[in-house]
């Protein structure tokens, strides 16, 4: 509801993506105020929680524990997440239309800027088949995500619905739509391309440490979106890139232990090797 444009008026003015009316602060406020919200909106989604139980637990420590292990703790902390990432997407569209004054998805970039649907096509096909080398030499360790999908059926559907529909909207609109785009207009392509690429890839490494081979992949994944949005100018194919990215690996995620059932032992010992 906040980012609806059709009761606009014909004449609101409109910016371009790589001329924004916002500054380098503001969009840095918009990055700061996504990772607050993601920190204490599931916490908030956690307390209720915790005064229901029949044992209270108040020593710090253990409840930091109790919410990495009880798995409805961590259903509670996922699902807090869907209204952090609205909250973002509102205080995007406050910082991006000026308060109504400019059209938000035309601010940041709403066409497909020369990108064909064959393009996604070879781009995750490649991105897949390096990803497939790397984890042969290189597997994925144990990390804060994994933990998360182990806990319960539940915590993989809650990640799955979050990775696919909410992340890639409100990940590139802070930053390859906010974030890049007022660097790129303060202090040129190459610092807005190595800013927006690092920040991108460092904020997400708690969640991956220590699998260095998943860093290494998630930024490259950062370096391919910024990387479409300079040559396309628009943010809409690096949202869709991103959705479909993080779609396919749900469904493998969603799929796997229906797929593992299907699997002869003899075939999954062949596959370990």
């Amino acid at each position: 509801m906040v980012i609806e444009e059709s009761n606009l008026p014909a004449s609101v003015d409109i910016q371009s993506p790589n001329s924004p009316k916002w500054s380098v602060g503001e969009a840095i406020g918009v990055w700061f105020a996504s990772v607050l919200l993601i920190m204490l909106i599931p916490s908030l989604f956690l307390l209720p929680y915790l005064a229901t139980l029949s044992t209270p637990i108040v020593d710090t420590d253990q409840i930091l524990e109790f919410a990495k292990s009880d798995p409805t703790s961590i259903i509670l902390q996922l699902v807090g997440i869907i209204p952090a990432h609205l909250l973002t997407l509102g205080l995007a569209w406050l910082v991006v239309t000026r308060m109504s004054r400019f059209r938000f998805r035309e601010s940041l970039g709403w066409e497909r800027g020369g990108f064909r649907w064959w393009h996604y096509f070879l781009i995750l096909a490649g991105f897949f088949a390096l990803a497939a080398i790397v984890g042969h030499y290189c597997p994925e360790q144990e990390n804060e995500l994994l933990r998360i999908l182990k806990s319960s059926r539940e915590a993989v559907f809650v990640i799955a619905f979050i990775a696919t529909v909410t992340a890639p909207v409100v990940e590139e609109v802070v930053y390859r739509g906010v974030i890049y785009s007022s660097f790129q207009a303060k202090f040129g392509i190459p610092a807005a391309f190595a800013f927006t690429t690092v920040l991108f890839a460092v904020v997400h490494v708690p969640q991956y440490y220590p699998s260095f081979s998943t860093i290494f992949l998630l930024t490259l994944l950062s370096v391919i979106l910024t990387f479409i949005r300079i040559v396309s100018g628009n943010l809409l194919p690096c949202i869709l890139l991103h959705m479909f990215f993080n779609g396919l690996q749900s469904i493998f995620l969603i799929a796997e232990p229906y797929l593992r059932e299907q699997i002869p032992v003899e075939a999954v010992a062949t596959l370990a090797k």
